[in-house]
């Protein structure tokens, strides 16, 4: 394989896709495709024009990824902004497209950034910028990814557990990146829920329905992030939160606990707390030794330092904390919260400012560098 040759095409190539009506960044991806397919059928199979093959394969790759789009943003106007309580009224084919972009052969990281590419219809600069790297790197993981699977027999597709991981991380893109794909999780997720009766199935649908029920409560008019202890709960979604909690105890009490499951209870205890005030604290710790006995996730250990520092006080909390490792993402924003809540305003704005730096978005960044601004002018006053 001649890696110069095909280099040297691109150009030419991306320019007739261009002549017969494809846009750059269409034209770029299929052009994408079509140099993985050659470098997987080239070596047994040169063609005697290799410039008219990757025009001819790009063109039918462009032309299907077209029609995929136009499907899925069909698929998309059936589905309300909200997602309805219930069964899901219809199946269609994008949950099995899931099932096999969740290859086994991919990372979680991996097989969720092909899935946004090719299931969610996202260009490569929308899925990094909602991911805060560059577009370059971005491709080239899409890429890599796509070269892991193209000779892979798509008969062993990726398990529940795989799929169920991919689910959960493109509902949390949605839920707290600037793409919206959040209902669209909970809608796939509601069809896995009524074909496969898997008590984590039914955890994740309910952790997802009990997260999304404050999604109208999580930004203030001008879209700054409202943190969970100041929300107006009113604003919250008392149906859904009904729904989520009667599909979360109809699967804890099948005594199967797994980790969507225990991260949904703890959802739940947030939900059914009237205040913050009121927030069962000290059963939320429970919940989040018995996630930490489940995955062993320094993440998880990381949001047990706040309960810790909620139920029995902020230096407790801060014990907690000192037993993980400050290159946690998210740790400098738990450090200086509990630092706030301490007493210690200068250490506390310190860290928000650092926490701003590393935001895995822009409202958290925005979010945190006001919380820096505040302690700041507190202390001068």
């Amino acid at each position: 394989m001649d890696e110069a040759l095909l280099r040297s095409l691109t150009p030419g190539v991306l320019g007739i896709l261009g002549r017969r009506g494809a846009d750059f960044a269409a034209g770029e991806g299929a052009v994408q495709d079509a140099l993985v397919e050659a470098v997987r059928v080239w070596p047994a199979d040169p063609p005697r024009d290799p410039k008219g093959w990757l025009v001819t394969v790009a063109w039918r790759k462009f032309l299907d990824a077209t029609r995929a789009d136009t499907a899925r943003r069909r698929r998309e106007d059936l589905v309300e902004e909200e997602p309805a309580p219930g069964p899901a009224p219809t199946v269609d084919d994008t949950l099995q497209l899931y099932f096999l972009c969740a290859h086994p052969s991919l990372t979680p990281s991996s097989a969720v950034a092909l899935t946004l590419r090719a299931v969610g219809g996202l260009t490569t600069r929308q899925i990094a910028q909602a991911y805060l790297v560059p577009e370059a790197t971005m491709a080239q993981r899409i890429s890599r990814a796509k070269r892991t699977v193209s000779g892979v027999r798509f008969g062993r597709t990726g398990d529940v557990a795989t799929v169920l991981r991919v689910l959960y991380l493109v509902f949390n893109e949605g839920y707290s990146g600037d793409v919206d794909l959040a209902a669209e999780a909970i809608r796939l997720t509601r069809q896995l829920a009524a074909a496969i009766d898997h008590p984590e199935v039914a955890g994740l649908l309910a952790l997802m329905l009990l997260h999304h029920a404050r999604r109208a409560a999580r930004t203030a008019p001008d879209g700054s992030l409202v943190p969970l202890a100041e929300q107006d709960r009113g604003r919250w979604d008392t149906e859904a939160i009904a729904e989520g909690i009667g599909i979360l105890q109809a699967a804890l009490a099948r005594d199967r606990l797994a980790e969507f499951q225990a991260q949904a209870a703890i959802a739940a205890l947030h939900a059914d707390a009237p205040t913050a005030e009121e927030t069962d604290w000290a059963q939320i710790v429970e919940w989040y030794d018995e996630l930490a006995r489940l995955t062993d996730s320094p993440v998880v250990r990381l949001n047990r330092a706040v309960a810790v520092g909620e139920a029995d006080g902020a230096r407790a909390g801060l014990s907690a904390l000192a037993t993980l490792d400050d290159s946690l993402p998210r740790y400098a924003a738990v450090a200086a919260y509990l630092h706030e809540r301490d007493g210690d305003l200068a250490t506390a704005a310190q860290l928000y400012a650092e926490a701003a730096q590393q935001a895995p978005n822009l409202a958290e960044r925005d979010h945190l560098t006001r919380q820096a601004a505040r302690l700041n002018a507190h202390r001068r006053h």
